[in-house]
């Protein structure tokens, strides 16, 4: 009997001591950016086995991201669109907005029989989302692209559903290069589009241009390159057609250096720079200066610090672009801020 007692007191203890090794365990908790997911789900899976803290990353796009933030759902929220002033006054305290990487959105098609080379300039990309443009054998189009023969199809509009850092990106730019499109459906995560379908994150939107025939839409670049999609090269700033490449977004990030703010606030849509894609943008994860957890604040600042580091020394394996070194020594000194 007294060695029956002695087996299970021993084995209470191991599941005492096992349920203290779990408390200690720390998951972080992060959601936003479709933009992001690519990357984060390698960056996430490389964290992991390097430092065994498991990331938990929801790819719901930037508007759900930045909301369960500020509900204090998630540690992190990761976007393509800056805090406003709004939803940082709404989040109880100083808030941080850290670049982690830099992308391009493309312009991405589904044409029949057309598998690259389409050009656009960004009159007529503003037109087909304003509903001007109707089907890929008009007159604006064919002129750019004599070298191509373009059918007679009705052009589907594809945009996004969500709230959406990409949305925000893209129409920044629309904005830029269009004051019809600035004073009606204007730029946000959120806007009227006056034509076309809906998706819901980066990955919604690739579907449908892949299932139907006449598509067009914006997606991030890995995306597109992942499920070997089209995309067109767009005239940019300098008058030059160029199609998005890690590359043509590290040329869009180096012409605005010179600009950027010490909150990191910048849109760097229609860059000047003859190399530069016009469709480029950084994504932000968005901390609170004051963490509430010291164990999942240390962990975060872990974190960041890994992304900034060896995280952003292979952004360009997945086709986005690395932060500049000027710029990651910016952000880290940012990071080193926050308290826990």
């Amino acid at each position: 009997m007294k060695n029956f007692k002695k087996t299970i007191l021993a084995g209470v203890a191991g599941v005492v001591m096992m349920g203290a090794s779990m408390a200690h365990a720390v998951d972080l908790n992060g959601a936003g950016s479709t933009f992001d997911n690519p990357i984060f789900q390698k960056w996430f899976h490389e964290y992991y086995t390097a430092n065994s803290t498991q990331v938990n990353y929801q790819s719901i796009g930037s508007g759900g991201g930045i909301q369960q933030w500020l509900a204090k759902t998630v540690d992190f929220g990761a976007t393509d669109a800056f805090l406003t002033d709004d939803e940082t006054q709404k989040a109880g305290g100083p808030a941080l907005n850290l670049p982690v990487v830099l992308g391009a959105v493309c312009v991405s098609y589904n044409i029949p029989g057309i598998d690259s080379g389409l050009k656009l300039t960004p009159k007529v990309l503003v037109d087909i989302y304003m509903g001007k443009i109707l089907n890929w054998n008009d007159t604006a189009i064919v002129e750019l692209n004599p070298d191509l023969t373009l059918p007679n199809l009705v052009i589907n509009v594809v945009r996004r559903s969500d709230g959406s850092g990409t949305t925000n990106i893209f129409t920044s730019y629309l904005s830029k290069v269009s004051t019809a499109w600035a004073t009606s459906a204007g730029w946000g995560k959120s806007v009227n589009f006056p034509v076309g379908v809906g998706g819901k994150g980066n990955e919604g939107v690739a579907g449908i241009i892949r299932q139907y025939p006449g598509s067009i839409g914006y997606v991030e670049l890995a995306y597109a390159v992942q499920n070997k999609m089209a995309f067109a090269a767009l005239k940019n700033k300098a008058g030059k057609f160029v199609e998005p490449s890690v590359d043509a977004t590290t040329a869009a990030a180096e012409g605005a250096m010179h600009k950027i703010p010490s909150d990191f606030k910048i849109m760097i849509t229609n860059a000047a720079g003859e190399d530069a894609y016009p469709i480029c943008g950084f994504s932000w994860v968005v901390v609170r200066v004051n963490q509430d957890d010291p164990v999942k604040g240390k962990k975060l600042v872990d974190l960041l610090n890994w992304m900034l580091d060896t995280g952003n020394g292979e952004a360009s394996t997945l086709y986005y672009a690395p932060l500049p070194d000027a710029l990651v020594a910016k952000v880290k000194d940012a990071v080193a801020t926050i308290k826990f």
